[in-house]
C-alpha cells in the first residue's frame, strides 16, 4: 500500500465537512486487522467487545486494560492506513481522572494506538478533558453504553423518552466541548441521532442509530456472520462465515479420517 495516506482526526473532520460517511469496524488481531485495513476501512476500533466475541464473556466488563493493550498491539502492527481507536475498559477510567489519563497513556505508549474511546456523558467529562489536554485524541460514546449494562438492566433502545433524549443532546455537546474528536451513538432513535449529528461540528459514528450519522461501526464478527446466535436489528450480515467455516472444517475432518489429506502432491 505504498503512498497511502494515513487516516487521522483531520481526516474525520474533513469527511464530515464533505458529507463522506466514515466506515469503522472492530478488530482484535493482526490477521483480521490486515484484511480490514487493505479493504479500505477508515478506522479500526479495538473494542472491549473482545470480551464477548474473543473471550466468551456475557458482558464487556471482565476485560482488563492489559488485555486491551495486547489486542491493540496486534492490530497496530497490521495497519498501514486505518486509524486505530482503543476502548478504555470498565474500571480503567470511571471516577478518577488521573487513572483515566494513566490508562490512556499506557494504550498510546504500549500499543502505539492513535486514539482512545470511553463511554459516558457528564460523569466522564473531567476524564475526557485531562486526556484531551495531554494531546491524546479521544472518542466519546453515548446512548447504549455496554459497560453500564447492569445499570440499564436491558439492551433496549435508549433515549426514547424526552428527558433522556434531552440529556443525550446535552451530553453530546459537552463531550464535543471537552475535546472529543468524534462520538459513537449506539442504539438510539434515528431521528435523535440525526438531530445530534447536525448539531455537532465533530463526526458521529452510529451503531443502531440510523443512516444520518457521519459514519457507521459494526462488530466485524457480526458483519461477517461469525456468530449466528446474535441477531440484533441493526446488524447487516455481509457473509455467513459460521456456516462456511463449519462446512470447511467438516470436510477437513473427513479428509483426515479417509487419509485423502495429505495427498501425494501435498507430501514431501
Amino acid at each position: 500500500m505504498e503512498g497511502v495516506s494515513r487516516v487521522t482526526t483531520q481526516t474525520f473532520r474533513r469527511m464530515k465537512a464533505e458529507s463522506l460517511p466514515i466506515a469503522v469496524l472492530t478488530a482484535y488481531d493482526y490477521t483480521m486487522a490486515r484484511i480490514l485495513d487493505r479493504a479500505g476501512v477508515d478506522a479500526l476500533l479495538v473494542g472491549d467487545s473482545a470480551s464477548n466475541v474473543i473471550s466468551g464473556h456475557e458482558t464487556t466488563l471482565p476485560i482488563t486494560l492489559d488485555h486491551m493493550i495486547y489486542h491493540a498491539q496486534s492490530v497496530v502492527r497490521a495497519v498501514e492506513r486505518a486509524f486505530v481507536i482503543v476502548d478504555l475498559p470498565f474500571g480503567s477510567y470511571q471516577g478518577n481522572s488521573q487513572q483515566a489519563l494513566t490508562s490512556a497513556i499506557r494504550v498510546m505508549k504500549e500499543a502505539g494506538a492513535h486514539a482512545v474511546k470511553i463511554e459516558g456523558g457528564r460523569s466522564v467529562l473531567s476524564a475526557i478533558e485531562i486526556i484531551h489536554q495531554t494531546g491524546i485524541p479521544i472518542m466519546g460514546h453515548l446512548g447504549l453504553t455496554p459497560q453500564s449494562i447492569y445499570h440499564f438492566g436491558t439492551y433496549k433502545v435508549r433515549a426514547t423518552d424526552p428527558q433522556e433524549a434531552d440529556q443525550l443532546r446535552e451530553d453530546a455537546l459537552e463531550l464535543q466541548n471537552a475535546g472529543c474528536f468524534a462520538i459513537v451513538l449506539e442504539k438510539i432513535p434515528a431521528q435523535l441521532a440525526q438531530e445530534i449529528s447536525l448539531s455537532l461540528t465533530i463526526p458521529t459514528i452510529g451503531i443502531g442509530a440510523g443512516n444520518a450519522c457521519d459514519g457507521q461501526v459494526l462488530v466485524t464478527h457480526d458483519a461477517l456472520g461469525l456468530n449466528n446466535d446474535f441477531n440484533p436489528r441493526f446488524v447487516r450480515r455481509y457473509l455467513n462465515l459460521e456456516d462456511s467455516m463449519d462446512s470447511a472444517v467438516r470436510n477437513y475432518v473427513d479428509d483426515v479420517r479417509t487419509r485423502s489429506f495429505p495427498s501425494l502432491q501435498e507430501s514431501y
